[in-house]
């Protein structure tokens, strides 16, 4: 019995191209086992067993002039952290290169602030470059995610050999305002929308664990879809000291999960990667996220916090029987 209704809620999730609204608030009503039976079985149905892996380098810290609540990076804000410009050339190299001996398809260069200069945009383009005009462009690829950008920026780097741009929304742009006032949800929506006119690929996803609702994370999952969103990165806020959301409760494991398992109902196809909060929120949970519907991690470091080494990462995957996608 379980085994059919759990079949019958993939068929309706693949006729449909994704739940619904109110069918995917039903979902929430599912005991986790039943809920992850139909998650884990969408994901094999578009990924098999292969899991795509990112790192991330912070590549330009603190000191940015956006108020975000939750963000460690923000000069709004007072916790204590690392401040650097943009890394020269020769560093991201340095770093890049310490991670070829792994099978991780991406590298994401993570800039703070809400735009990088002229300048840094040159210096990044010119990095990207010397890595074609090494025979590196291939891997890993490198992403960016480098806050707004001009269709000029975007220009320039795809025309280096930029592979994709990352993008959070962070929310929906109803709960948004609660997150952000120095910026709009639809000014970091119009940046999506230049980077796909662009041809860019693009990673847009977002923060959970703000003090939205389950019907707020609906929305959220609605407006990606909407905007035909196919890889979507899944973060759970870690509690900086220092930042207005210090002080918020760490979400429960269980809860993440569900979370992940809904946008898989919602997102059938897409690339859902989880990220920051991985290991501080999910714990020994972890790797739980490709039973609940994940395709996708970042291993390796986060901004400012540790994240799980990638050797780690690389056990479990092979402890599940799951392979790195490159």
């Amino acid at each position: 019995m379980l085994e059919r209704r759990m079949l019958e809620r993939v068929r309706c999730v693949l006729e449909s191209g994704g739940l619904s609204r109110e069918e995917a608030l039903q979902l929430l009503d599912l005991p986790e086992d039943e809920l992850f039976l139909s998650a884990s079985e969408l994901r094999r149905h578009f990924f098999d067993n292969k899991v795509d892996l990112c790192f991330i380098i912070n590549a330009k810290s603190g000191n940015c002039n956006m108020n975000c609540r939750f963000c460690s990076q923000s000069s709004f804000n007072s916790t204590q952290i690392e401040k650097y410009p943009f890394k020269s050339k020769e560093e991201l190299g340095e770093i890049v290169s310490s991670w070829e001996e792994f099978p991780v398809a991406r590298c994401g260069i993570v800039t703070s602030g809400g735009a990088l200069t002229d300048a840094d945009v040159e210096s990044l383009a010119q990095f990207i470059e010397s890595r074609s005009a090494e025979g590196k462009a291939g891997h890993p690829l490198i992403c960016g995610s480098l806050g707004r950008l001009r269709h000029e920026a975007i220009e320039r780097l795809k025309r280096a050999g930029l592979s994709r741009l990352h993008h959070n929304l962070e929310t929906c742009e109803h709960f948004y305002p609660n997150v952000c006032t120095t910026q709009t949800w639809r000014s970091r929506l119009e940046t999506v929308h230049q980077a796909k006119q662009e041809g860019l690929s693009v990673c847009c996803g977002g923060l959970f664990g703000l003090g939205e609702s389950w019907e707020d994370r609906v929305c959220f999952a609605e407006e990606l879809r909407r905007e035909g969103i196919d890889n979507v990165p899944i973060n759970f806020l870690y509690p900086h000291p220092g930042t207005p959301l210090a002080h918020q409760p760490v979400m429960p494991p269980e809860e993440a999960l569900r979370i992940i398992a809904l946008f898989r109902h919602m997102l059938p196809a897409a690339t859902l990667r989880i990220c920051g909060g991985r290991v501080s929120v999910l714990k020994e949970r972890q790797y739980d996220i490709f039973a609940a519907g994940a395709n996708a991690l970042m291993t390796g470091n986060y901004l400012t916090i540790p994240g799980a080494g990638v050797r780690q990462d690389l056990a479990a995957l092979r402890r599940l029987g799951l392979e790195p996608a490159t």
